[in-house]
């Protein structure tokens, strides 16, 4: 009988100590376990995939600009959505200048053109306004000064770029801080008065007035 005893206390030991093996087990087992992040967004079926942030980012991966900063490659094309207070017709026509090749003292859409040149023209087909050919005149004669903060689509941005203090380039501004201008390395571009270059080198923002 003793020895029949002693069977039974062994027996009912080893279940005891089997009892936490079972549990971790049973914890593995799970079909709720975490799974990497990864694994999770490319799982098939009809589970909800979330996109991951550095994809969406990806979509609007910015362009270099020639050292003075980064512009979105939809704003270095204009191809950008227009809400209906947007100027359609100045967006259309300085798209059609995108690419224009950098010439001193040229106005010709697609040939080439300098700073002022190109905001002539531009000002002359959209709103029938002939501003001054020179982008210091342009100032003096054709505009008034606005503050940075009241700037809008259509207004002028002025640079004083040569270091003499006297205004020597000028650019259309569109919204979000972009602006159309002649770059004398670049041609006719798009690019941000956040940038260094340009920040360094602005001078005023202005209105054209019709007079």
């Amino acid at each position: 009988m003793a020895y029949y005893g002693k069977q039974i206390l062994y027996l009912a030991a080893a279940i005891l100590l089997s009892l936490p093996v079972v549990s971790c087990r049973s914890t593995s087992n799970n079909t709720h376990t975490y799974r990497p992040y990864h694994e999770r967004r490319n799982r098939g079926g009809n589970d909800r995939v979330e996109e991951h942030p550095t994809d969406n980012a990806d979509k609007h991966k910015p362009t270099p600009q020639s050292g003075h900063g980064l512009v979105s490659d939809e704003w270095a094309r204009l191809d950008i959505k227009l809400g209906r207070h947007d100027n359609k017709k100045l967006y259309k026509e300085l798209k059609r200048w995108l690419g224009t090749p950098y010439a001193y003292a040229a106005h010709t859409c697609g040939e080439g053109t300098d700073c002022s040149g190109m905001v002539m023209e531009v000002f002359l087909e959209v709103y029938g306004i002939r501003v001054h050919r020179n982008s210091a005149k342009m100032l003096e004669e054709n505009c008034r000064i606005i503050d940075l903060d009241d700037l809008r689509e259509g207004d002028l941005v002025f640079f004083c770029t040569n270091g003499d203090g006297r205004v020597s380039h000028v650019g259309i501004y569109l919204k979000d801080n972009k602006f159309v201008h002649a770059s004398s390395s670049r041609g006719v571009c798009v690019d941000d008065l956040r940038q260094n270059y340009y920040a360094t080198h602005f001078h005023v923002a202005a209105r054209v007035t019709t007079k």
